[in-house]
């Protein structure tokens, strides 16, 4: 079958297999993505999954928010059923998953082209689904839509005020965090750019393993702190040690608020 062939009724296939929560959004489940992966073994297929989690743990972001153990019922030859491991995984999780997958399969490319569109869409487009407005998810969607629309009036208004109460804060916060605080604050950023310009500052660092590291002198600046993380493994239960998380103190935070603005400033000059 041509690749835009497999493309096109995977792209159905994986929409059905897709199972949507009121508390983690849409999640796939690993034992079901395994059959459209075109593997036939749970084992290799786990290996997969592992180095998923790596790379995502990796990448200064953490696992457990998008790999999460679970257990799936299955129906027995003899009529009975049991419980066998299973992963509920996000749309980002599925993204990395199959980019650790082996790309020799004409349904891991398949996958990927699915999952890399789906992914992108989900980063630079709005919901805008056709709904009932007289429905649950209608009202959902329009009490979405009026809280974005007030997040947007609010992005607006003058931000020195907020920024000044928070910089009498004390603490820091995760990278994804502090990302969404410098763009409150007017500094136009995300999670994966905010790494970038940290890195580009020469405030972190790619370590052996291949995880974000903060410079010593940076953290003795008091710009940022470095914080211990674990996960306990979704099909294994095992406590695994992860790459400490990267986090930007209050202090890191008005820095950054500085230099960004006025690199932003300069461009724009």
């Amino acid at each position: 079958m041509p690749t835009t062939d497999i493309v096109a009724s995977y792209a159905a296939r994986l929409d059905d297999l897709r199972v949507v929560t009121l508390t983690d959004g849409e999640v796939w489940s690993a034992r079901d993505l395994m059959d459209a992966a075109g593997y036939t073994d749970w084992r290799n297929w786990s290996k997969a999954i592992d180095r998923a989690i790596a790379s995502v743990n990796a990448s200064g972001l953490n696992a457990g928010d998008h790999f999460v153990g679970s257990n799936k019922m299955v129906d027995l030859g003899s009529g009975g059923k049991r419980q066998i491991e299973d992963v509920e995984i996000t749309r980002y999780g599925c993204y990395i998953l199959f980019q650790n997958a082996d790309a020799s399969k004409p349904e891991i490319a398949a996958a990927q082209a699915y999952f890399a569109v789906q992914t992108r869409r989900q980063e630079v487009e709005p919901a805008q689904a056709q709904f009932d407005p007289t429905s649950i998810a209608g009202v959902e969607m329009i009490l979405a839509a009026a809280s974005t629309a007030l997040a947007r009036v609010k992005e607006l208004e003058p931000k020195a005020e907020a920024w000044d109460e928070l910089a009498a804060a004390k603490g820091d916060y995760p990278v994804s965090e502090a990302a969404k605080m410098l763009a409150r604050a007017g500094v136009p950023t995300g999670p994966q750019r905010l790494f970038e310009q940290l890195a580009s500052m020469h405030w972190i660092f790619r370590n052996g393993h291949g995880a974000w590291e903060p410079y010593a002198t940076v953290v003795d600046l008091g710009y940022l702190a470095s914080k211990p993380q674990s996960h306990e493994h979704p099909r294994t239960g095992e406590r695994i040690v992860d790459p400490a998380q990267v986090r930007v103190t209050i202090k890191g935070l008005e820095r950054l608020r500085q230099r960004l603005t006025s690199a932003l400033k300069a461009v724009s000059a």
